[in-house]
């Protein structure tokens, strides 16, 4: 990790973001942010297996996958996380990573790091902070928990669905004369992993909704071809 960031590109993290752009300079030194700045190089963790780690992290730039090493020594991605996103105690309890761990997917990525309780004394100062906080947490969570009751709940294609549909949602692309693009930090592998299926599976699923003109997939970007007919192919099911 390379921590050797300008201080003027540190300063944007807290600056460019909703959550930190009111925090005054005395707040943003009370959070010892010039300390906690990474440069995460692809493939590197941020941490591995964690049980014991008493941090939050937010993503400046680039992309994060958590997941776990399941019994069979295989990896589990629970998601991956872009600029703007928290991860680590994100609840702000302590030690219920469970054996996490948190990896630079797709590119070198920028994240800074915040002890709990450094945080968690800025809130008690600044309710309105709080309640922003609470409510990005809140987002995360129903996030996680629709996402499980997807896997409980819904066979492979309506998952899948139910995944490209939360893509546009997040509106991180933009309108092209082709559709709705976003770039692409994924692999068919990587959507296999976060719905419960096998690539095999996803690929051929991908290839069907490319022939019914509803997108395009490639190694650069995805575009929604047809926004309505993915929302309605939602709704059927």
């Amino acid at each position: 990790m390379n921590m050797n960031m300008p201080a003027d590109d540190k300063m944007l993290l807290v600056r460019n973001y909703d959550l930190w752009c009111h925090l005054s300079e005395e707040e943003i030194d009370d959070l010892k942010i010039e300390h906690h700045f990474m440069q995460v190089r692809k493939g590197d963790y941020i941490y591995f297996e964690a049980h014991n780690l008493n941090k939050i992290y937010f993503v400046k730039d680039g992309y994060i996958k958590i997941g776990f090493i399941g019994e069979d020594g295989k990896e589990r991605v629970k998601e991956i996380i872009q600029k703007g996103e928290i991860f680590g105690q994100f609840t702000l309890e302590r030690n219920n990573l469970h054996g996490e761990f948190a990896q630079a997917h797709k590119q070198d990525v920028s994240i800074c790091a915040f002890n709990i309780d450094d945080f968690e004394k800025l809130l008690k100062r600044r309710p309105e902070l709080a309640l922003k906080y609470s409510k990005q947490v809140g987002a995360k969570l129903r996030n996680i928990e629709n996402r499980l009751v997807n896997l409980l709940n819904k066979d492979v294609k309506t998952r899948l669905v139910h995944f490209f549909w939360q893509l546009v949602e997040q509106k991180l692309g933009e309108n092209t004369a082709e559709g709705f693009c976003i770039p692409n930090y994924l692999t068919h592998e990587d959507i296999a992993n976060l719905i419960g299926s096998s690539r095999q599976t996803v690929t051929t699923m991908i290839n069907e909704l490319e022939t019914e003109g509803i997108l395009s997939y490639d190694r650069n970007q995805i575009c929604f071809l047809n926004v309505k007919k993915l929302q309605k192919k939602l709704a059927v099911n």
